[in-house]
């Protein structure tokens, strides 16, 4: 079975929306208006596409990412591994032709049937209500956090607010940045 990670910024109160400075949210841009940066800190970033072997996407990610990352150097790991669209709305058409290979699903289940294959671990990018989702469905084996010590209020958050058992965590790897964020590697455990 393949391995899940669900990789985020998120602030201390679990905001993870447009850290990268998307339009449409108040507090946009906050990983690095906000925050020294520090190379040492994303350190983990360069190892998940050396260590991963397929990108999954909600729909709303996709169509953030995939018109810049396909020319970005700092993401030209990603370029080459398939990449898989969760999606009731895109069509084959919507997706782009400089990205490589990219499979939309249609459901959990296929998420599912998906860490069932033979393969290296899956990453999860962004993606809020699919992070949340998958989470919900029992489908995260691995949390990577860049936490951030920012306290922003409104926005979307990683972790879902459903009504449901406790879900333990294992914290695997840990470091502390200078510029206050924390590094949190998780496992799940079932």
């Amino acid at each position: 079975m393949r391995t899940l990670i669900s990789t985020a910024f998120v602030s201390l109160d679990g905001v993870m929306e447009a850290p990268g400075g998307e339009p449409g949210y108040r507090n946009t841009g906050w990983t690095f208006k906000d925050v020294e940066f520090l190379p040492e800190a994303y350190e983990i970033k360069g190892r998940e596409q050396e260590e991963a072997t397929a990108l999954l996407l909600g729909r709303a990610s996709y169509e953030a990412f995939s018109p810049v990352w396909p020319g970005m150097e700092e993401f030209t790991g990603y370029k080459a591994m398939p990449k898989y669209v969760v999606s009731t709305k895109l069509a084959e058409g919507d997706l782009v032709s400089d990205w490589g290979e990219t499979t939309i699903l249609r459901s959990l289940d296929e998420v599912a049937a998906l860490k069932e294959t033979e393969g290296g671990p899956i990453i999860v990018h962004g993606s809020t209500e699919l992070n949340r989702n998958l989470a919900d469905a029992g489908l995260i084996d691995r949390y990577h956090l860049l936490v951030f010590p920012l306290l922003l209020g409104a926005g979307k958050r990683l972790f879902s607010t459903t009504d449901k058992d406790t879900q333990k965590l294992k914290l695997v790897e840990y470091e502390a940045y200078a510029n206050g964020i924390q590094k949190n590697v998780f496992d799940v455990v079932r």
